[in-house]
């Protein structure tokens, strides 16, 4: 009993202090060289907002058209979607567009939404596209989402 206690114990305590996990670049020709990306909190909470801190440098200003898919799948299979408009989740945490290449790191938060699978490795992408077409930067990582109080 006492080993079911402790790694109840230990599971627990390496959920709490899990860290964001590794993503990598997923685009050929992108427009920012994404230097770390990193998810606050991780795992992910259903429900609840993610921030996201990602660091690099820009060859190209971010401006007012510019979108943000994420897809998330499962054994190859589309399990989550999220389109935002950039802009407008970059101007929810104060970096108003257009960005500037000067801007080194940004944080921004947006809702995991409540259709997000729990408990399972998701192959996420997350893909910005400025208004000009070009490809801000794509990064992916496999992450885990729980249901958190």
């Amino acid at each position: 009993m006492k080993f079911i206690a402790a790694f109840v114990a230990l599971v627990a305590a390496s959920v709490v202090n899990a860290q964001s996990p590794a993503f990598t670049n997923c685009a050929a020709a992108p427009q920012m060289t994404v230097s770390s990306l990193t998810l606050d909190p991780y795992p992910l909470c259903i429900n609840k907002n993610v921030c996201a801190t990602i660091t690099g440098t820009s060859t190209t200003p971010i401006d007012g058209d510019a979108t943000l898919a994420i897809t998330g799948r499962y054994l190859g299979r589309l399990v989550y979607t999220d389109n935002q408009d950039l802009c407008a989740v970059l101007g929810a945490s104060g970096h108003a567009c257009p960005v500037p290449i000067t801007t080194t790191q940004v944080t921004a938060c947006i809702l995991v939404k409540p259709n997000a699978p729990p408990n399972i490795g998701v192959a996420l992408t997350i893909t910005a596209t400025n208004g000009d077409g070009g490809v801000i930067f794509c990064q992916t990582a496999t992450v885990t989402a729980v249901t958190c109080p």
